[in-house]
């Protein structure tokens, strides 16, 4: 945005994320504050949409690690209002309601804060230059909730190793995460950041996908936080794939 001082482009970029990100928070949380639809829907499409929202706004950044700082200021003061509204510091029924199971402020210190430390970490480390930060974040937004979506409206065959996972959402949540993964592939290429977007790179993110669907389906999800184990597949295979 100002070519000729980095600092300030990215302090601007920040600003701008940063509204668009509360926005949707707050669109999401009026919402669920007016029962339009069901709490878990919301919840997961709250868990799509702003982790995809906010890789959307990554251009606006500046490509080396100043850029990548700044970013992960964004998703980082979320992790900063989670651990406040979960303490109970200050109430927000909307953004409770949106971003739990069953409107406890309680539960916003497990999933959703593990949520916003994956994103933030992803997008500190690996940055939008590295296919792993978008394998990551599309495997943890777009295809983990897909997969609670597709599994409680179409699966009725259950896993054989986990009778609390459906075919379907297995199905499910690897075709989004690489779909999504995919697009934002092309995405971040048309801005130059990708070098390859061939075959093999495609690939790669269908092996990182699966191996994703996998390890949310083992019965070890249920004890482990998706949110931290799903990242931290999508990280681990990427980084030896890539």
């Amino acid at each position: 945005m100002f070519p000729d001082n980095s600092v300030l482009s990215d302090v601007c970029a920040s600003g701008i994320t940063s509204v668009v990100a509360v926005s949707c928070l707050g669109f999401w949380g009026e919402i669920g504050k007016r029962g339009i639809f069901d709490q878990k829907l919301i919840r997961k499409l709250v868990h799509i949409n702003i982790g995809l929202v906010f890789m959307l706004c990554w251009p606006l950044f500046s490509a080396g690690p100043q850029g990548a700082l700044f970013a992960s200021l964004v998703p980082g003061l979320n992790i900063v209002r989670m651990l406040l509204l979960g303490l109970g510091v200050y109430q927000d029924e909307g953004t409770i309601k949106s971003m739990s199971r069953h409107g406890d402020r309680r539960e916003l210190l497990k999933g959703p804060l593990y949520y916003a430390l994956s994103i933030t970490s992803a997008c500190f480390f690996y940055w939008k230059t590295s296919p792993i930060s978008i394998a990551v974040i599309c495997n943890l937004c777009a295809g983990d909730g897909m997969a609670d979506i597709v599994g409680r409206r179409l699966g009725t065959e259950k896993l054989p190793y986990n009778r609390n996972k459906s075919v379907a959402g297995s199905i499910g949540m690897a075709l989004a995460g690489f779909l999504a993964s995919v697009g934002y592939m092309y995405y971040f290429a048309s801005f130059g950041y990708m070098e390859s977007t061939g075959w093999d790179i495609i690939l790669r993110f269908l092996i990182i996908s699966i191996a994703s669907a996998l390890v949310e389906s083992l019965p070890i999800s249920t004890e482990i936080d998706d949110n931290l184990t799903i990242p931290l597949t999508s990280a681990l295979v990427g980084t030896l794939l890539f």
